[in-house]
């Protein structure tokens, strides 16, 4: 399966405790990722914020991440879509196309786990994630 399709849930806080009920419910492999992991945060409050958490299941995938409070939580933005794999052209032309009239939130680029990754806001308001594992984190991402 080169692309995936994830449901992404956003709260301002306690995604930990979400996901592992989760877990509970469904079974499956959780890996969870802080933002001090990823030494994506100066500010020490921010530091055991999940800034990305991940439940695998042979039956589905279920992300999710807390939103720090100097990053918008909008009603209606405590979803996303996630468009996740390995296909380099396909993700990179369909995220051009999402961000086409939209906004960059996050440009495609190589991310602090590897992975070439996006974020963008469609001219219809969803927000979209696009990973690219594989070939395609290379320093020409």
């Amino acid at each position: 399966m080169a692309v995936i399709l994830n449901p992404y849930l956003n709260f301002r806080t306690g995604t930990r405790e979400v996901m592992e009920f989760y877990q509970s419910v469904f079974g499956g492999e959780l890996n969870v990722s802080t933002f001090a992991d990823f030494g994506a945060t100066q500010d020490p409050a921010e530091a055991d914020l999940v800034m990305h958490s991940q439940l695998t299941t042979p039956d589905l995938t279920l992300m999710a991440a807390d939103v720090p409070p100097r990053m918008e939580l909008a009603s209606g933005s405590t979803i996303s879509v996630s468009l996740s794999g390995d296909d380099d052209a396909k993700l990179r032309g369909w995220y051009d196309a999402l961000a086409d009239g939209g906004t960059v939130l996050e440009p495609l680029t190589v991310a602090p786990w590897g992975d070439a990754f996006g974020m963008c806001v469609d001219k219809f308001g969803t927000t979209w994630l696009v990973n690219i594992s594989g070939p395609g984190t290379g320093a020409d991402a």
